[in-house]
């Protein structure tokens, strides 16, 4: 397959590898996009649509440690191993628990906050700039509690973020229903967090940063799978499910399906696996919520979009082959249900499921080695971060000062 006079391959047609697109396109950067199913269709479609700067604390957690029975019989809990997936899960867990350590997890937790800190505001002006305001709000989300137990639990988290500078605000029962008065008054508290945005339309910020990269002359090979790639001196060889292209560069950002890429090009394994998240659509429910609502007690989120509700949370790893279990995106509904006031409209709903690229260390994977830049491992922030980690990508590929310090980021703190 011919891709002639392109300066740039990027590999992964999804939020990460789209805004990048448009970044360097715009900047005069000739690019192709390989995009190994459709463009923005895999976690970039699927997921609960937040731009959530309050995310600044890693999944590495001492505290999930008491739950992991639980995770390993439940088939329907919100977070779930399966026992089957076990030992191939097994590396990158330690890998997890260790940075579970004190040290690792203030260093990760100040990494995740100094990306997240940016994002909303390149999030406006990206938005500005592309004509998505149209999808892009800022009107805030709720943190919800309903068991008087966890009350200290979402006060100390409150004060925690505002500590380090994340604005939020608790609310009691009744000043919340006020923010939200579809919910049901067993919600006894709630934080709201005035700075996070969200997507209304993914489909429709897909499908126009699409189009404006195609403007700008960018290039889009959809069904292009990248089965093998080797580094020759005449550049870099992929080969293809189309057939092969030899790229002068090439930017990695195929989200869950890196690690074995990321090999190849850079002979450093990366301790990447996936979180397969779900979530159900109720088309017919797009004005029962003004924002967005999560709710810790039941780790679920309700996002209100121009196509309808969308539940969506849960994590399961379970690798990237076993067949989906759909039974965890149908039972969001019943954690839905008694959250608000009056009855959910569940026809046509529409389950997913995708996968979310999770490092072990719970940031991306966001750097340059000679001709390969590599922007991947975002988690459930692939959205969230997308124009910051572009705004990286470009500060290396023009040898340009970086706005925040790149190096947690780095490959090197896999070797």
């Amino acid at each position: 397959m011919s891709t002639p006079n392109f300066d740039l391959h990027i590999i992964g047609g999804g939020i990460i590898g789209l805004v990048t697109a448009v970044t360097l396109q715009a900047r005069g950067v000739k690019v192709a996009l390989l995009e190994a199913n459709e463009v923005g269709r895999g976690a970039s479609f699927g997921n609960a649509g937040h731009i959530a700067p309050e995310h600044v604390f890693p999944i590495a957690d001492a505290s999930m440690l008491r739950h992991i029975p639980a995770m390993l019989l439940n088939p329907t809990g919100p977070l779930r191993i399966d026992w089957r997936y076990l030992p191939r899960l097994t590396p990158w867990a330690i890998q997890l628990l260790m940075n579970m350590r004190p040290e690792p997890f203030a260093r990760i937790h100040q990494a995740l906050l100094s990306l997240n800190n940016n994002c909303l505001p390149a999030w406006l002006d990206f938005a500005h700039q592309w004509q998505l305001d149209d999808w892009i709000q800022v009107k805030g989300a709720l943190l919800t509690v309903e068991k008087v137990s966890s009350l200290d639990s979402l006060k100390t988290h409150g004060k925690r973020l505002n500590d380090v500078g994340v604005a939020n605000e608790l609310l009691i029962k009744e000043r919340l229903l006020e923010y939200e008065p579809a919910l049901q008054d067993n919600q006894l508290a709630a934080l709201f967090f005035p700075n996070t945005g969200h997507s209304t339309n993914l489909t429709a910020v897909i499908n126009q940063l699409s189009s404006t990269f195609r403007q700008l002359g960018g290039h889009i090979i959809e069904h292009c799978r990248v089965l093998e790639t080797k580094t020759n001196i005449d550049g870099i060889h992929l080969t293809t499910n189309q057939g092969d292209i030899v790229a002068s560069k090439v930017m990695l950002a195929a989200g869950a399906h890196s690690k074995t890429l990321a090999k190849q090009l850079t002979g450093v394994t990366v301790p990447l696996d996936t979180e397969r998240g779900y979530h159900l659509m109720l088309p017919h429910e797009s004005t029962r919520l003004q924002i967005p609502v999560t709710s810790l007690d039941r780790r679920f989120v309700m996002t209100p979009m121009q196509e309808g509700l969308r539940l969506a949370g849960t994590v399961e790893y379970a690798g990237l082959d076993a067949p989906a279990n759909m039974q965890r995106a149908h039972i969001l509904l019943q954690h839905a249900q008694p959250m608000l006031k009056t009855p959910l409209n569940s026809a046509d709903s529409v389950p997913w499921m995708g996968f979310r690229p999770s490092t072990s260390d719970s940031l991306p994977v966001i750097d340059n080695i000679e001709r390969v830049f590599l922007n991947f491992g975002h988690q459930h922030l692939g959205l969230t971060q997308a124009v910051v980690s572009a705004q990286i990508i470009a500060a290396y590929y023009f040898d340009e000062a970086h706005a925040i310090d790149p190096k947690p980021y780095q490959l090197a703190r896999f070797i």
